[in-house]
């Protein structure tokens, strides 16, 4: 039986770069490395550029934030164990072509894995395969924004899909899902969607998800709203709405706090995920810890309440939280 531990937003620009920099790439793991070596299988969004291009993308209109680390940083992710990385989202595409294509080159050289993001769309579209302790992992990565970086024949950029979904995008996650199950076990799908601080997928989001995994994905791995969303079953397979995030040097937002976080990890034989194990983890001084004390007394009560609406039961186990599908529950 595998493990498969899945990160949510890993961001090691602005101060979080600084801070590499004084305390070397192994800093920001705080305490959670042995949690993070454990895994066969580690995953994470990165959600900044690697590069030292300066150029910043604007098509006429500047954005908010513009997120990259120095090429150097792929070390912190040697040192964490990361395997495979999604770069389907909103910040792969930050300092234009030339930051994704040095991206791609520096994470070839570390020997990391990556999905969602290429030269053209089939190079974003491409599933990345990775064998986790004899079990053979297949992960495509989607992100529903930005749209103006779609990928396309011979332009660069995300893979990208539309929700709601069409019947045109669903027949495209569909063929995705198909190319992914090609020679693996279990098939991962990555998606970066929707907006910052929620609490909840919306219903939009859960229709699509539970349509993904009818169409053959084993696990959804969502990731962009900053905040630990509820975890939900649906035909004996977990979907993970949102796995906040990893590391960062955000603002916190006081009410849904995403400083706090969590490791989620998956114990997966072929046709088998019983159940989800989230290691509860805070980001302090641009580094990440095991949570504890009444922070994490409120991370618990705010992750069963959550995942109760979805039909999953919560129980702890020492440190750890552990999320399953309620006996008799129904698939939606």
């Amino acid at each position: 039986m595998a493990t498969i531990a899945f990160g949510g937003d890993t961001m090691l620009g602005r101060l979080v770069a600084e801070r590499i920099a004084e305390r070397g790439p192994g800093s920001v793991w705080g305490n959670i490395l042995p949690d993070l070596w454990s895994a066969d299988l580690l995953c994470v969004n990165l959600e900044c550029a690697l590069t030292t291009s300066a150029e910043p993308w604007l098509d006429g209109k500047r954005k908010t934030f513009y997120f990259r680390a120095h090429p150097r940083a792929a070390e912190a992710l040697h040192i964490a164990g990361v395997d495979l990385v999604s770069l389907a989202n909103n910040h792969v595409l930050d300092f234009r072509e030339a930051g994704l294509h040095e991206t791609l080159a520096t994470l070839d050289a570390a020997g990391i894995a990556h999905v969602g993001a290429g030269r053209d769309l089939a190079a974003a579209a491409r599933p990345g395969r990775i064998d986790a302790d004899g079990l053979r992992v297949g992960v495509v990565a989607f992100a529903d924004h930005p749209d103006e970086w779609a990928a396309g024949l011979g332009s660069a950029g995300i893979n990208h899909v539309r929700i709601p979904a069409d019947d045109d995008h669903l027949a495209d996650l569909r063929r995705s899902l198909a190319v992914a199950r090609e020679g693996a076990d279990l098939v991962v799908l990555s998606l970066h969607w929707g907006p910052n601080m929620r609490e909840r997928p919306s219903p939009e989001f859960r229709r699509f998800a539970r349509a993904a995994i009818e169409s053959g994905a084993d696990v959804v791995w969502g990731h962009s709203a900053h905040v630990v969303q509820g975890v939900e079953f649906h035909q004996g397979r977990p979907i993970l709405y949102d796995t906040g995030e990893l590391v960062d040097d955000y603002a916190v937002d006081a009410d849904v706090r995403n400083d706090l976080g969590a490791l989620f990890v998956i114990r997966a034989r072929p046709g088998s995920i019983d159940e989800v194990t989230l290691v509860p983890l805070r980001i302090d001084d641009m580094r990440v810890s095991r949570l504890e004390g009444a922070e994490r007394e409120w991370f618990v009560e705010r992750v069963g309440r959550l995942c109760a609406e979805l039909g999953t039961v919560v129980t702890t186990a020492g440190t750890r939280i552990i999320a399953r599908a309620r006996l008799g529950a129904p698939s939606h």
